[in-house]
C-alpha cells in the first residue's frame, strides 16, 4: 500500500500535461486513452448506481449529509435563483438547493450518467420541492446551456472524474451569470499523519471489500481511493479556479480534511484596460 500511496501523491501538473500531450489520462492509477475515460466512468457508475446512496451513507457514517448541507449553505442561495447541480447523480444537492430557492427558482440536475439520475428520480419526485428540479443528461466538459445562464453551480464529488478538469471549470465559468458562485465539494487527503494512516487503511482495504460484498465490485470502490490520491490538492484546485477566471476562491476542510469545499465567484463586471488590469465593480 505504501508504494501505491507514494506513487499517487507524486504526480505533478507537469506530468499530467505530458500525459495530455500523449493523449492519455488517469483513471485511478491506470493510464487510459483520453477518448475512453468517459466510457470507464460511465461503466463504473452504472455498476454502483443501484446502491449508491446507501453505500455513501455507510462508508461515511452519514457524515456526507453534513458536507452537502455545508456546501449548499455556502452558496447563500435565495428565492427565485437558478442553479445547476453538475454531475448531480442521484440529486442530494439538488434537493437541498431546491428548498433554498423555493417555488420561484429552479434547479437543473445535470449528469452524463442516465442510470444515476434514474436511480435518484423516485426520492426527488417524493420530495417537497422535487417538481422544480429538471433533469438534463450531458457532459460537464461541454455544458449544453447558453453563456451566463445560472446564478450558481454545485459540483459534488464530480470534478475528480472529469477527463479535462480545467476544461470543465471553464465551462462552469461560462454558464455562470456575472456575480454567480460555484461550490465544489470533493474528497481530499487528511492532513494529520495518524488519522491519514487510518483513513488510508479504511479506504484501501475496507471500502473495496464492502463494495465487493454488497455491490459485487471490488474495482469500482478501489477506484474511489485511487482517484482521491490522484486528484488535485486544495491549493492546486484553488490555483486552477483562479486561472480559469474565478476570484474570491476559498476552501474549507471538512472532517479533518477527508472532504474539501471550494467556493469561487465570477466577477460582476470586468473592464479590459490597455494595461490588462481588471477592475471589479
Amino acid at each position: 500500500m505504501k508504494n501505491r500511496i507514494r506513487w499517487g501523491e507524486g504526480q505533478s501538473a507537469r506530468s499530467d500535461n505530458t500525459l495530455n500531450r500523449r493523449g492519455m489520462t488517469h483513471f485511478g492509477y491506470r493510464l487510459v486513452p483520453e477518448s475512453e475515460k468517459r466510457l470507464y466512468v460511465k461503466k463504473l457508475f452504472d455498476i454502483v448506481a443501484q446502491k449508491y446512496d446507501f453505500m455513501n451513507t455507510l462508508f461515511s457514517f452519514g457524515i456526507h449529509f453534513l458536507w452537502k448541507r455545508s456546501a449548499v449553505k455556502m452558496l447563500e442561495l435565495g428565492p427565485g435563483q437558478s442553479v445547476i447541480d453538475l454531475c448531480g447523480g442521484t440529486g442530494d444537492l439538488s434537493m437541498l438547493a431546491a428548498k433554498a430557492v423555493g417555488s420561484s427558482g429552479h434547479i437543473i440536475l445535470y449528469d452524463i450518467n442516465r442510470t444515476m439520475m434514474m436511480r435518484g428520480l423516485p426520492k426527488i419526485r417524493h420530495s417537497e420541492h422535487g417538481k422544480h428540479i429538471y433533469h438534463v443528461q450531458g457532459d460537464a466538459e461541454e455544458i449544453s446551456l447558453p453563456d451566463q445562464t445560472v446564478d450558481a453551480i454545485m459540483v459534488g464529488f464530480g470534478v475528480r472524474n472529469l477527463t479535462h478538469i480545467e476544461k470543465g471549470l471553464t465551462e462552469m465559468y461560462r454558464v455562470l451569470k456575472p456575480g454567480g458562485k460555484l461550490v465544489c465539494l470533493d474528497f481530499s487527503k487528511p492532513t494529520a499523519p495518524a488519522f491519514r494512516f487510518l483513513y488510508d487503511c479504511y479506504s484501501f482495504y475496507i471500502i473495496p471489500l464492502l463494495g465487493s460484498i454488497m455491490v459485487g465490485s471490488w474495482s469500482a470502490y478501489r477506484y474511489l481511493y485511487e482517484s482521491i490520491h490522484m486528484f488535485l490538492s486544495p491549493a492546486e484546485l484553488t490555483e486552477m479556479l483562479k486561472r480559469v477566471g474565478f476570484f474570491r476562491v476559498t476552501h474549507r476542510r471538512m472532517t479533518r480534511g477527508i472532504a474539501v469545499i471550494h467556493l469561487a465567484e465570477k466577477r460582476e463586471l470586468l473592464y479590459a484596460e490597455e494595461d490588462q488590469v481588471s477592475v471589479t465593480i
